[in-house]
């Protein structure tokens, strides 16, 4: 079994088989060189700050990157409940955890092989200050071929774009993936769909562009309903329309 195949196969089983309370469907990856020059351009769009992956480990070759998408019931009971389901910020604290297990799983097989890897955190590795990171998975996964941006910012894959990122620097070799060729964003498409945009609770989010510091004192506001489960400054309510689970 090449790399590849190993990889993409670890992946479905781990989703398939954990022990979070959270459901999924099945899981996406990518691949892309670790030299790629679309990374400076990240640099541009996001912030200067932005990490290469031989900054996140010397050496690298390769960048993996991957989508788990969440169940469709938990999609559609945040697209029903008039504030925040309560299974929408579970989800956000199972799969961040289900992402640090991942990484650590593929860590192990490329090591067994004389390959090293590292990451970076799933959340909270962003500027408290510019609520920029200085690792975006979502723009990773948009350099794999993963899928395209749509209006609301997010990046919508073949299975939609509820669900979270994670990826993964390494020193394997491993072929890039060939890019995702479809527009998934109906705004973009054809101007058919502003479901994100009427949705947004707080208005931050409009066709211009997104206020990030209305937004996120939004989410703070939801982490405090849900305190109990952990910091989960989450919403959800952009990604709940048709582009959620396509």
């Amino acid at each position: 079994m090449d790399l590849t195949n190993e990889i993409y196969t670890f992946l479905e089983q781990s989703v398939s088989t954990n022990d979070k309370k959270t459901s999924y469907r099945k899981p996406l990856a990518g691949f892309l060189a670790a030299d790629d020059t679309r990374f400076y351009e990240i640099k541009k769009a996001v912030t200067p700050d932005h990490l290469l992956p031989q900054d996140i480990l010397p050496g690298a070759k390769t960048v993996i990157a991957f989508f788990i998408p969440f169940a469709r019931e938990i999609v559609r009971a945040n697209r029903k409940d008039l504030k925040v389901a309560r299974s929408w910020p579970q989800a956000y604290i199972d799969t961040n955890q289900l992402i640090g297990e991942i990484c650590q799983g593929i860590r192990d097989i490329l090591q067994g092989k004389g390959f090293k890897t590292s990451w970076q955190p799933a959340t909270h590795n962003f500027d408290p200050r510019t609520l920029e990171a200085r690792w975006s998975h979502r723009s990773v996964a948009y350099l794999a071929g993963m899928g395209t941006f749509g209006l609301n910012r997010m990046l919508i894959t073949p299975a939609g774009c509820a669900g979270r990122f994670g990826s993964v620097v390494t020193t394997a070799p491993i072929p890039p993936s060939k890019p995702e060729q479809e527009e998934y964003c109906l705004y973009k498409k054809n101007s058919s769909c502003t479901y994100c945009i009427d949705n947004c609770p707080t208005g931050a989010l409009t066709e211009k562009g997104i206020d990030k510091q209305k937004c996120y004192a939004h989410l703070l506001q939801v982490a405090e309903d849900f305190k109990d489960l952990g910091l989960c400054d989450v919403c959800g309510k952009c990604v709940v329309g048709p582009c959620g689970i396509r």
